[in-house]
């Protein structure tokens, strides 16, 4: 429908229009009945801080055993590490998600990409990294400790969904980089993500810390808690960006 909804003359709403704030308080009841009063009054305040400053809430997650009920997927699906030139030629689609710059950074830092292919269509993917990342806002980097890989930017095509290939294509990620010598996968999900914080929790992801970051008068102040420690886990602000940031951290887990 293209017309706007009119309002009667004595002030009340004629049938069927929608009153000014009306669909914000929708929202909000629909989200506290989803997760409850106190986690939407978080939200809340978080996004009304967000207004006037950058304040972000990380929420640290590691895994290092493969869960045995996500090592299969239907047989339609082909996973595999993905080869640069794929990556490439798959940039070009702008329904993959992937852009050439993205690659390229990727690429250039070592990074590796898990993902599912039916057929020759890219149906999931989610990257990896050894190495300090860039993330969201593209100004902050991300350190983690060296016997972890760095989990990020998962991503599934709409067709696709719902059959659980961000979960296999984690867990079979895992498993090749555990045969490799490493302990496990860290990643963050920002604190009032809480669908995805709930999928990490389904994956057998836990949480080990967090990191607060907070941006005032164009200087960020950040401050990682006790349990980041053992992960190496930290964020820093990039004063000059090198050439080997990728461009973003973290997707929907």
């Amino acid at each position: 429908m293209g017309a706007i909804n009119r309002v009667e003359i004595a002030g009340r709403a004629a049938p069927g229009s929608v009153v000014p704030g009306q669909g914000r308080v929708r929202r909000v009841l629909l989200e506290a009945r989803r997760h409850g009063l106190p986690r939407t009054l978080y939200d809340l305040a978080l996004k009304t801080v967000n207004t006037a400053v950058v304040l972000k809430v990380l929420r640290g997650v590691w895994i290092e055993r493969p869960d045995p009920a996500f090592l299969d997927c239907d047989e339609r699906y082909t996973p595999m590490f993905l080869p640069e030139q794929m990556l490439r030629d798959f940039a070009r689609d702008p329904a993959s998600g992937l852009s050439a710059g993205f690659v390229d950074e990727a690429m250039s830092k070592g990074d590796e990409c898990f993902g599912f292919l039916d057929g020759g269509t890219l149906a999931a993917y989610g990257w990896y990294s050894s190495r300090p990342t860039r993330i969201d806002p593209p100004d902050l980097l991300l350190r983690f400790g060296s016997e972890y890989v760095y989990m990020y930017n998962g991503f599934t095509h709409p067709r696709h969904r719902g059959q659980r290939l961000h979960a296999i294509g984690m867990t079979l990620a895992l498993r090749a980089y555990i045969s490799r010598g490493c302990k496990g996968l860290v990643s963050y999900v920002e604190s009032n993500n809480f669908d995805s914080l709930k999928s990490c929790r389904r994956m057998g992801y836990a949480e080990f810390g967090s990191v607060y970051v907070m941006k005032v008068f164009g200087r960020y102040h950040t401050h990682s808690t006790r349990g980041c420690r053992r992960f190496g886990f930290d964020v820093e602000p990039i004063q000059s960006r090198p050439a080997s940031a990728t461009l973003r951290g973290e997707r929907t887990l």
